[in-house]
C-alpha cells in the first residue's frame, strides 16, 4: 500500500523538508527516493530534489519506497527474564525470541546476528509490549526527544494504596534530582494500578512506587502510543504492519498550538 498524504500548509515547502518534518524519512533519504523516481505529486513523478509541494497537492510514495524505509520491526510480548538490549554476561536478550517458531502470522524471522535495538526499554523483571527495530524514523517517533507518544502499564503493587500516594504518583515526584512529568495513575482493582507516562526514566515506575511506600510485584506494558499489545501470547512476536507504523509516526508529532501565518509585507 503506497504512502500518500495531502499537503495543507498555507505556504509551499520543499518536498524533502516536508517529508522529514512529517517523520517519514530524513531529508537525505527523501532526496534518494526522488532520485529513484519513487515520489510523485498529483500523479506526476518528482525529478527535481528542490521541488516544492503546493497547498492542496497530494504526495505519494511508491510501495517500494515505503518498504525500503520501514526496515524490520518486531512487536514482541516479552516475558520476565529477558533483557531488552545488549545483555551483560549471564543474561538473555529479548531478540533471541524472534525465531520462526515464535512468529505469529506471516513473515520471516531476522538473522540470528541482526542488530535490532529496543524502541523503549523494558526491564528484565517486567513484561509486555516491546518493539525491536532497525527503523530510524520509527525510533525517532517513539523515543526521540520531541516524541509525544505515551506508554501504558498495568502494575500490581504490594502495600496500602490511598489517595495521598496516588496524588504523589500523579504529580510531585523527583528522580535523580529532576522533576517527573505529570503521570496518569488510576486504580484498576484493589492493588492493581494503571500508569500512563510520557517519559521513560530507568526503572521509573518501580522507583516511583518505592518513593511512596509501594513495591511493584508485576509490571506489564500494554500500549505504546496507538499500538496495543492485544492478545499476542507471551513469548511470541509479529511484524509491525505498514498502517501501524504510519499511525505511530503521526501520533508522535506534538499537537501544540498552531502558528498563525505571518501577515503580508507592505510594499
Amino acid at each position: 500500500m503506497a504512502w500518500t498524504r495531502r499537503y495543507d500548509a498555507p505556504e509551499p515547502q520543499r518536498v524533502n523538508k516536508w517529508l522529514a518534518q512529517s517523520g517519514v524519512c530524513s531529508r537525505r533519504e527523501a532526496e534518494a527516493l526522488i532520485a529513484d523516481g519513487l515520489v510523485s505529486i498529483d500523479g506526476e513523478t518528482v525529478t527535481d530534489a528542490g521541488r516544492k509541494i503546493l497547498p492542496g497537492q497530494t504526495l505519494t510514495l511508491a510501495d517500494r519506497a515505503a518498504q525500503a524505509l520501514a526496515g524490520f520491526t518486531a512487536v514482541l510480548n516479552k516475558p520476565v527474564g529477558y533483557v531488552s538490549g545488549q545483555p551483560e554476561p549471564g543474561h538473555t536478550p529479548a531478540v533471541r525470541l524472534l525465531t520462526r517458531s515464535n512468529l505469529v502470522g506471516t513473515g520471516e524471522a531476522p538473522a540470528s546476528n541482526a542488530s535490532l535495538p529496543p524502541l523503549g526499554r523494558l526491564d528484565e523483571d517486567s513484561r509486555g509490549l516491546l518493539i525491536l527495530s532497525d527503523d530510524g524514523v520509527l525510533a525517532k517517533a517513539i523515543i526521540g526527544p520531541e516524541s509525544d507518544l505515551d506508554k501504558e502499564y498495568v502494575v500490581r503493587v504490594a502495600g496500602q494504596v490511598d489517595e495521598r500516594k496516588l496524588a504523589r504518583l500523579r504529580h510531585g515526584l523527583e528522580l535523580d534530582g529532576r522533576k517527573l512529568k505529570p503521570a496518569k495513575v488510576t486504580v484498576v482493582e484493589g492493588a492493581t494500578l494503571r500508569f500512563v507516562l510520557k517519559e521513560g526514566r530507568k526503572r521509573q515506575i518501580r522507583r516511583m512506587c518505592d518513593l511512596v511506600g509501594l513495591r511493584v510485584v508485576d509490571l506489564l506494558r500494554v500500549r505504546i502510543g496507538p499500538l496495543k499489545l492485544g492478545d499476542l501470547p507471551e513469548g511470541r512476536w509479529r511484524l509491525l504492519t505498514a498502517d501501524e507504523r504510519e499511525a505511530m509516526i503521526r501520533a508522535s508529532i506534538p499537537s501544540g498550538p498552531k502558528t498563525a501565518p505571518s501577515p503580508p509585507r507592505r510594499t
